[in-house]
């Protein structure tokens, strides 16, 4: 049990991360910032690191409870509320075909991340499997989810969701250039339907806000290609419950600890977004509640990465180098040239 104090404590600590949260969903709302697609857990990860290295040390050490709170608990809680963004009907909506894409795109770039990372760019394991799965799935909320699953320090995790918000903002400005330039008017191989090019960037683009963003900065976007995207787009972000629940596993059975069984680890947090997602597939709650349910859930989210980056100090970085920025631009040429790729293979 608690004590009164520890609760104070971590209250404190709470509220003090809530107010940094507000002031990150206010900035999101500012026009030059929806323009460039940052989302409010961007933002709060920004103004989370800017207070680890300059006021640090001005504040009660007693709130960090509280900020670890943030972002461990309410984490976990807001990624199980995560689940009423999607429905099953929606999934099934873009059929077969946005959902092989979706699962090929996130299976190859896990493991293509986590190899380069590992063994070709020698990062450790931690910061690897934490920039592929930001990559692979969702961006910076699939980083959210995989930490507590690795038990990884923040740092790592800050540097993983510096990485998606790199690449990720690089193809808002590069999938309409593409489109634009030569895959409309293109004949043959390189042409595609705006249904399938939707189903391209949603099977491509790390954030679901960059996903949003692409199909509207396109003139006379079809609403197929928007439709297409998001949808290929909320099933990779479906499939990060299978994909945790594997590395789970894996990471059990790979343990070198000197247990003779290390402890499986399932990520039961993710089960409960499946549920959720079920639940909302039954459309028993009204749509404008679930809107509420969502706004309340980014803020939660907001919370955990300004949380984050509350425990992100500059000089933790020094070992890292260049192997996370050529690692993550390993998976960003997978992600444009092996996507359009896999694409046109399963569409055609």
């Amino acid at each position: 049990m608690f004590s009164s104090q520890h609760l104070k404590e971590i209250s404190s600590g709470v509220l003090f991360v809530a107010i940094f949260a507000t002031a990150a969903t206010y900035i999101s709302t500012l026009n030059f910032i929806k323009q460039l697609g940052f989302s409010p857990l961007v933002i709060g990860i920004v103004l989370g690191i800017f207070y680890a290295n300059t006021l640090h040390n001005r504040t009660p050490k007693a709130w960090q409870s509280g900020i670890t709170f943030s972002a461990k608990k309410i984490l976990r809680f807001a990624i199980v509320l995560y689940g009423f963004r999607i429905t099953f009907q929606e999934i099934m909506s873009v059929g077969t075909e946005g959902f092989l894409v979706s699962l090929i795109m996130l299976t190859t770039t896990l493991l293509i991340g986590t190899f380069a990372g590992i063994k070709l760019f020698k990062m450790d394991r931690d910061t690897s499997i934490l920039t592929a799965s930001g990559a692979s799935v969702c961006g910076a909320a699939a980083v959210l989810a995989t930490e507590p699953v690795l038990k990884a320090q923040e740092y790592k995790s800050a540097i993983a969701v510096s990485m998606v918000v790199l690449f990720g903002t690089t193809s808002m400005f590069l999938y309409p250039i593409m489109y634009e330039g030569f895959i409309k008017d293109a004949v043959g191989y390189f042409h595609m339907t705006p249904k399938e090019f939707g189903i391209y960037v949603g099977g491509s683009i790390h954030e679901v806000a960059q996903v949003v963003a692409v199909p509207a900065s396109i003139p006379h976007t079809s609403a197929e290609m928007a439709h297409s995207a998001v949808i290929v787009k909320m099933t990779r972000v479906m499939l990060i419950a299978p994909m945790l629940i594997v590395l789970g596993l894996i990471l059990s059975y790979s343990s070198n600890e000197s247990n003779n069984r290390a402890k499986l680890v399932i990520p039961w947090f993710a089960v409960y977004f499946v549920l959720v997602a079920a639940f909302n597939s039954l459309h028993i709650i009204q749509q404008n509640i679930v809107g509420y349910i969502n706004s309340f859930d980014t803020f939660l989210l907001t919370m955990a990465m300004t949380a984050l980056g509350m425990g992100t100090i500059f000089s933790k970085f020094k070992d890292v180098g260049a192997s996370s920025f050529y690692t993550a631009l390993t998976m960003f040429i997978w992600l444009v040239v092996g996507g359009f790729i896999v694409t046109k293979l399963i569409c055609s």
